[in-house]
């Protein structure tokens, strides 16, 4: 380690020793063509944790349950990152439980965020869903949590995504609550599913005071999907039909915001067969796209009422090709009881079954 790396780390509030940089350094590699980066690891459960947030922070690195990552650009070309005296297995349970420490706390403190918002959820059933980063951030830069399920030798995926709209806080329960169940598929479900969950796609309209439909930039994401002819249509029914509502402006291009283009991307990479968009408040089930739509789920009967320029089921279910039901839930600020909850997943999962299960839709 260079002399002026070492005494950067060292003048750390709580940094760390030289016996613990000779320990946790890594040894860099003669391969010109690896990543430049190096990871250092050091204890730091007596740092204070304005120090971890402040200086460490400086070099590139975060705290997180005790532990110090610091990832330093441009620094060494590495490939290896254990040292000599660390054999591989020990060396792979040691990352596996430092990526496992990690990943709790990013639940956790997802579930703290949440747990003042969202009606209906409780702490403990929030952090059994084990929330992760999906890597996306909102206009605010605030996570995009998520989490899939995965059964055996899944044929079938599925997107659930809730919270488009900011001050619909019950169809983010809704899907918790689902994340819970989608782990004890009932037996007469035949086809095995990958469900990707996606809770809030709107951060910044959930955290809100109050929460709002819109995002961070004032734009409806629901109206903000690149539709054919999205340009002249979604001006004109903005204007025409909304008399120019701001809670459902469509922004000045399609996928302006990074919340739409998340979606847009998952759809380019997961590939789901289904699409499931949760909402509130209008009691009724909507459906968009090919196959026979599920007349009921729980309560909710299907009333299907029709397509907006630049509305995610316009742009996937018309223009994709991908299913999307449209859940309305019948209140915003109140989460379904547990029973009612359960009986939508059923009817949600055995619908999947019979009528996407006989095939594998594919995106055209």
């Amino acid at each position: 380690m260079e002399p002026a790396t070492r005494d950067k780390l060292q003048s750390t509030k709580g940094g760390a020793s030289e016996t613990e940089l000779k320990e946790f350094a890594v040894r860099p590699t003669n391969s010109p063509d690896a990543v430049r980066t190096v990871t250092i690891v050091t204890p730091v459960a007596n740092m204070p944790r304005a120090a971890r947030n402040s200086d460490l922070e400086k070099l590139g690195g975060k705290a997180n349950c005790g532990l110090t990552e610091v990832s330093m650009r441009a620094i060494y070309p590495i490939t290896r990152f254990y040292n000599v005296g660390m054999g591989f297995k020990s060396f792979f349970f040691a990352l596996f439980a430092m990526l496992s420490v990690a990943s709790y706390a990013d639940s956790k403190r997802a579930c703290n965020d949440l747990l003042g918002k969202v009606p209906g959820v409780t702490m403990s059933m929030c952090n059994a869903t084990k929330l992760t980063d999906l890597q996306a951030r909102s206009v605010q830069e605030r996570t995009i949590w998520g989490q899939d399920v995965v059964a055996d030798d899944a044929k079938l995926r599925v997107l659930v995504v809730g919270g488009i709209h900011g001050d619909e806080m019950s169809s983010s329960a809704l899907v918790l609550h689902w994340i819970k169940l989608a782990s004890q598929p009932p037996a007469d479900i035949k086809m095995p599913v990958h469900w990707r969950f996606v809770p809030t796609l709107n951060p910044d309209g959930l955290f809100a005071r109050p929460p709002r439909r819109t995002n961070a930039n004032g734009v409806d994401l629901n109206r903000n999907f690149p539709t054919p002819n999205w340009a002249r249509d979604a001006r004109t029914y903005w204007e025409g039909r909304t008399r120019k509502d701001p809670r459902r402006w469509p922004g000045k291009n399609p996928l302006s915001e990074p919340e739409s283009r998340f979606m847009v991307a998952q759809m380019d990479s997961f590939k789901p067969n289904l699409i499931v968009s949760v909402h509130a408040p209008y009691g009724v089930l909507d459906f968009d796209g090919p196959s026979v739509p599920p007349s009921k789920l729980g309560r909710l009967y299907l009333d299907q009422v029709g397509i907006f320029p630049g509305s995610l089921g316009n742009y996937a279910g018309v223009h994709k090709g991908v299913p999307v039901v449209t859940i309305e839930l019948p209140q915003a600020a109140r989460t379904p009881q547990e029973a009612e909850i359960r009986q939508m997943w059923l009817d949600l999962m055995r619908w999947t079954d019979q009528r996407l299960g006989q095939g594998e839709p594919k995106m055209p």
